[in-house]
This record gives C-alpha cells, sequence and structure tokens, in this order.
C-alpha cells in the first residue's frame, strides 16, 4: 500500500488526498497493534531484570561497611534519615553533590536498615525500572515489540547498569531520570505529530502562517520533571536539560514542515519556544530547587546560613542580594561546591589507580575495581579471589564506536530522527568531559551512556532483521543473525557474572577475566 493510501482509496483506485498523505507522513509507521503482548514482554522483562538485579544484593561489603565511593554517599544518606532530610557532616568536606540521590539511597535505608540491602536498595529498584523502560523506548522507536524486547535483554546483560544498579552511588539514578525524561520526549514527539494529523484532517492546519497552537503537552512537562529529578541527583544532569530542548524544538520544526505550514521555523518560535523553555528550563530549575527540601527546612544544613554570616560581616553578595537569605545560601554554597569540582584535578604523581579519561569510556578500556579479597576460601581451593568489578560487557561496549558511525551515518545521509535522538543522548553523556581533560574522573560517570548505547545497537539490529515484507529468506537470515548476537552478549554477561558481583573463583578464573592490560 502505498504512503497515504486508504483501503477506500485502493478499493475505488483514486489516488490518496494531500491531506491524507500528509497524515501519514506524520503518523506513520504506526505502532504495533499487539499491546497486551508488548506490555506482558515488557513485565516478563523487568521482573526478570530485577531478579538479577537484587539477587545477593548486600554483598559485597567492607566488613559490614560500604566499598568503593559508596563511603561518602551511603554514610551522607544515612545523616539524610537521621536528622530529617538534610547532612549534618561539614567535617567531612565531601558534601558536593546534590541530595536527591542520597535522599533515593535513604529511603531503603529507612526500609532494610544500615546495611548492604539497605544502601543498595533504591539503586537496584531504578537499574530494574530502566529494563522497564527501555523495553517501551525501543519500541516506540522501532515500531516492534520483537526489537524492544532485545533491547531490555541487552540492558539486563549490560555490566555497568548491573554493577552501579548494585551500588550505594549516584549515577544510576542519573541514567534513571535521564532514561525517563528521554521516554517523554518521545511520547510527546508522536503526540505533538498526532494533533497535527488531526488539524490537517480537520483542514485548518494551515490557516495561519506559523500553524496551529498544539495545546498542553503533559509529556514535555513530565521530562521536565525527570530532568529537574536528574539534576538533583548529580550536577551533569543540566547538560541533558540543554541537549533535550534543543532536541524538541528541532523536532517541533519537523513536525511544522511535515503537516505542510508555511513557516515552520517561525511557527516553532513563535508557538512553542516559550512554553519549551517553561517545561524545559523552568520546571527543572524548581524541581532542583524542590529537592533540596530538606536543607531550606533545616537549621544545621551545611553552609545553611553562610548567606546571613556573610551579610553580617558586611560583605555583600552581588546581583543576588535580592534573593531571599535561603537562595542566597543555597547559591554561595553551589559556588563552593562548583570550586571544589572544578579542582579536582589529576594530580602529577599518586593517581588514583582506576581513574580514566573520558575516550576510553565508549568501549569500557579501563574499567574499575570496586572490592577485591584475595584470600577467600570459598571456590574449592586453598587460595581465592572474590572482587566486583564495573565492566562494560565487551559484546555491547566494543561495538560503540561503529555504532555511532553507523547512527551519524543514518542521521546525517537519510535523515533518520531516531539515530539523530540516540546519538544527542549518547554524546551528552560523553562529550561534556573532554572539556577539562585535567579533572578527575572515573568509567562510572559513563553510567548513562549504557542505555543509549543499547538503543542504538537495537536501532542497528532492526536494519540487519530486517522489515516485515521482507522476504522469508531475508528476514530468516537477518532473524539468525541477531539471535547469534543476543546469544553472544548473553553468553558474554554470564561469564563475566563472577566479577560483577563478587564470586568467589580461583586465581586462574580471575587472570582470564581480565581480558585487557588496561584491566588490571
Amino acid at each position: 500500500m502505498a504512503l497515504g493510501e486508504s483501503d477506500d482509496s485502493r478499493a475505488t483506485g483514486r489516488r490518496p488526498s494531500d491531506a491524507e498523505v500528509i497524515q501519514a507522513r506524520l503518523t506513520s509507521p504506526p505502532m504495533p497493534t499487539d499491546r497486551l503482548r508488548g506490555w506482558l514482554v515488557t513485565a516478563f522483562l523487568a521482573v526478570l531484570g530485577g531478579i538479577v538485579r537484587f539477587q545477593n544484593l548486600g554483598f559485597p561489603t567492607d566488613r559490614g561497611t560500604p566499598v568503593f565511593d559508596e563511603k561518602h554517599y551511603v554514610p551522607q544518606a544515612w545523616e539524610i534519615l537521621r536528622n530529617g532530610g538534610v547532612e549534618d557532616n561539614p567535617g567531612f568536606e565531601l558534601t558536593v553533590h546534590p541530595p536527591l540521590g542520597k535522599q533515593l539511597i535513604a529511603v531503603g535505608e529507612w526500609l532494610f536498615g544500615y546495611n548492604g540491602w539497605g544502601w543498595r536498595f533504591t539503586a537496584a529498584l531504578c537499574s530494574a525500572l530502566m529494563i522497564l523502560l527501555i523495553v517501551r523506548i525501543a519500541r516506540r522507536l522501532t515500531r516492534s515489540t520483537l526489537l524492544g524486547a532485545i533491547a531490555g535483554v541487552l540492558l539486563i546483560c549490560d555490566g555497568v547498569n548491573h554493577v552501579q544498579g548494585r551500588m550505594g552511588m549516584l549515577d544510576i539514578f542519573l541514567a534513571f531520570f535521564v532514561l525517563v525524561a528521554f521516554g517523554c520526549l518521545l511520547l510527546d514527539r508522536d503526540q505533538v505529530r498526532a494533533r497535527l494529523a488531526i488539524t490537517v484532517a480537520e483542514g485548518w492546519a494551515t490557516e495561519s502562517a506559523c500553524g496551529p497552537r498544539l495545546g498542553f503537552r503533559w509529556w514535555r512537562l513530565g521530562a521536565g520533571v525527570a530532568l529537574g529529578l536528574a539534576c538533583g541527583s548529580k550536577w551533569s544532569g543540566i547538560f541533558y536539560v540543554a541537549a533535550f530542548g534543543l532536541l524538541t524544538v528541532l523536532w517541533d520544526i519537523s513536525a511544522r514542515r511535515a503537516a505542510g505550514v508555511a513557516f515552520p521555523w517561525w511557527g516553532t518560535i513563535r508557538r512553542d519556544v516559550l512554553p519549551a523553555l517553561w517545561a524545559l528550563l523552568a520546571v527543572p530549575v524548581l524541581v532542583y530547587l524542590a529537592t533540596w527540601w530538606g536543607w531550606f527546612a533545616s537549621e544545621t544544613g551545611i553552609d545553611r546560613h553562610l548567606a546571613g554570616e556573610a551579610a553580617a560581616s558586611g560583605w555583600h553578595t552581588g546581583w543576588y542580594d535580592v534573593l531571599p537569605q535561603a537562595l542566597r545560601s543555597l547559591w554561595q554554597y553551589s559556588g563552593n561546591v562548583l570550586q571544589f569540582h572544578e579542582n579536582l584535578n589529576t594530580p602529577a604523581t599518586g593517581q588514583h589507580p582506576w581513574e580514566s579519561k573520558p575516550w576510553t569510556w565508549p568501549m569500557g578500556l579501563r574499567p574499575m575495581l570496586y572490592y577485591y579479597d584475595g584470600g577467600t576460601t570459598r571456590c574449592g581451593e586453598s587460595s581465592c579471589v572474590s572482587a566486583t568489578m564495573l565492566i562494560g560487557t565487551p559484546a555491547l561496549w566494543w561495538l560503540a564506536l561503529p555504532m555511532l558511525a553507523w547512527g551519524l551515518w543514518r542521521m546525517i545521509a537519510r535523515l533518520d530522527w531516531r539515530y539523530a535522538a540516540v546519538l544527542v543522548a549518547y554524546l551528552t553523556g560523553l562529550l561534556p568531559w573532554f572539556t577539562n581533560l585535567d579533572r578527575q574522573m572515573y568509567f562510572f560517570y559513563a553510567t548513562p551512556l549504557s542505555a543509549f548505547l543499547v538503543l542504538g545497537l537495537v536501532l542497528g539490529l532492526g536494519h540487519i532483521l530486517g522489515r516485515a515484507r521482507d522476504g522469508y529468506e531475508r528476514r530468516g537470515t537477518g532473524l539468525l543473525v541477531v539471535a547469534l548476537y543476543v546469544g553472544l552478549v548473553v553468553a558474554n554477561f554470564i561469564w563475566l557474572w563472577p566479577v560483577l558481583n563478587g564470586d568467589s573463583i580461583t586465581n586462574w578464573r580471575w587472570q582470564a577475566e581480565l581480558w585487557l592490560p588496561s584491566w588490571k
């Protein structure tokens, strides 16, 4: 059936009208009709992923205490729980991230106590929810329930998402809220095009040279809330605020052009930019401030009265003197935190043994050792190793550069908006770190990349799989190749399982897990 051709037009032999062609351009291809099966697949993979993430969640610990950077955030979360929502340990001088991630860790500690299960519960929950989200997002991107399911399997088997989902650290929360925002923007894009298709069908889409108003966009508002929560977990969420804001404006321009609007750029500027600034800039700022509720309500929060102390000493803080004292204190506190991050440079000597730079992240060339115990005997031999490493599953991460190259070609040569969306999200998590290469950096900063790596690979697998209308031999060959690749990823994840979970293994197996010299 030709693009825009209806059953009636086929039956009568007439050509589709211009309105029908435009409607089809706005709304095709349609979503799969197997809604029940789609949700059953999603639920099954989310539950399976939850079992994988939650098994033996309380191990490892450092003799009952947190491991690696958990040692920063887990005690601060306990302080938040103890003090009604705020850290109160200025002597530690490492309270240098917004409070939301630690508040979420505190929820698990409230439920299960100060133990491995407690401080990792919400991280594992967010990791499992990311599996649910990526199935739905991939299904919407590809219009295929099968490819959505494959995305879920690949994310389950990603070592980075797995390990970070089992650590009381902040990066999995950032990755979760960024993925939520991305999914909301996809829904907003489809909703906008569906609304424009209605205006085309009713004949008033082009009454104004700027096109119609699109109504209130709840999904875009949801994206703004999610981005505010991402910033409330780690400041690097602000990069996604800028990138996703630009992305949605470009989608609006494309939708208005597809609807036949005479001046799509001007129409977007006039109709959409101000609401977009509200939803994707003002709302994230308000949500970010709301995550500081405990700090605002406290008297003992770190630097809570910094502005008042400055005013008492006769020092004027600057243009923001007109703001309430609490906001001025937060601004000054944030300035101190920013200064800390700007000066967190790699020392000339005594570098952290697991530090890495961002050019190593796409292929996971420098993983991180979170836990190591070379004195266990639980493997059945006299000397065993128990270790937890942050490793990106090589069958996934070693294809990052081909994925980027193929995605750029599809985006530029074929104007494929799906690759543009995925690459914008992926590169937003990577490129900003190249602006200050002297700074200390670690592979766990790449946690948000894993979901978008999976989405990029799934889009490529969709091309290998072929279309439903392709011949039996072509479709069968594509399905075989895709099945073999997915099986390879699963096998790779199973092989890495002991060092992703701290299982006791022989020294020979430990050495066999370290595939590259840079992994040692």
